[in-house]
């Protein structure tokens, strides 16, 4: 096996994954806008919180690759090859690239909550990592009992966008609440649709993620519930911010990516559901995120 290359690392990354680290800072900080009133905006803060976003996901991406490659369950996946899994790199690389990530969320975090000074938030930031790192990896991986949605929902979801409003308003409203669950849940369809696409080696390799748990005609119905309930929160936020109706334009990959899912079969299928619901999820977050603010 050749040495892996730039695209491999790239590839590694799942940048299909990264609107999931967009999308709940634009949240936030629309709804730090709305509770420090018009042009209260801290532009620092939100790209630090967004650095931390990044470097998480992409850190937990990195240890997914290497918890999975070093115990075998990527050894049949069906979507792009992995780094650990195919050989391409060694897995102390992997790992060490992963940590390094999860350092630069950590730095970006530690200069959070110096400008914040809110020191509680170091807590935060440690368990948030401890739980990417978790996911997969350890002796008991969350991530292979089926709790992944969970992890996803709160960190990715609750976490991320009211820490956002938090350390830019030093409050959180019911905006920020709203938008919170909301993308949580549209980060739970991602996670979903993921695995269904692995299945079949996930249940091969004992990896009892919430699609293996369900089933896959369960799971592509809950996939479905969790990327458009979300929507209910835009009819409610359309009451009261009109711009919010914008974010109704979402279901036109929203509602493609369902049928996708519910009627495909193949691997391939499933990818481009999966690339759907990603940038679902950016335009959910962009879109509503600019109707706070604006």
């Amino acid at each position: 096996m050749k040495p892996a290359t730039a695209a491999d690392w790239v590839s590694g990354a799942r940048l299909r994954t990264l609107p999931l680290a967009i999308a709940p800072v634009f949240l936030g900080t629309g709804a730090a806008i709305v509770a420090t009133g018009a042009g209260q905006f801290h532009w620092v803060r939100a790209l630090l919180a967004l650095i931390v976003a990044f470097c998480l996901q992409i850190g937990v991406n990195y240890a997914n690759d290497y918890s999975d490659g070093i115990r075998g369950t990527d050894n049949n996946r069906v979507g792009p090859a992995r780094l650990t899994g195919s050989g391409a790199a060694a897995p102390r690389t992997v790992l060490i690239v992963a940590l390094s990530f999860f350092g630069l969320a950590a730095v970006a975090g530690l200069l959070l909550v110096i400008a914040t000074q809110q020191w509680w938030l170091l807590l935060v930031g440690a368990v948030a990592i401890a739980a990417a790192w978790l996911y997969t990896g350890g002796k008991r991986p969350y991530g292979y009992l089926g709790l992944g949605e969970l992890f996803v929902f709160v960190f990715f979801g609750l976490v991320a966008t009211l820490g956002t409003t938090y350390v830019q308003a030093g409050t959180v409203n019911l905006e920020s609440w709203l938008a919170a669950i909301s993308i949580g849940f549209i980060a739970c369809a991602v996670l979903m649709v993921n695995n269904l696409r692995d299945i079949v080696p996930d249940k091969a390799s004992g990896k009892r993620t919430l699609a293996v748990l369900i089933g896959s005609t369960a799971g592509r119905a809950v996939f479905c519930v969790f990327l458009l309930a979300p929507f209910l929160t835009v009819g409610f936020f359309s009451l009261f911010y009109p711009l919010a109706f914008f974010t109704f334009f979402v279901l036109l990959l929203a509602l493609p990516a369902c049928l996708i899912t519910v009627t495909g079969r193949t691997a391939g299928e499933l990818i481009l559901a999966l690339k759907l619901t990603s940038f679902a999820g950016l335009g959910y977050g962009v879109l509503l995120g600019l109707a706070f603010a604006l």
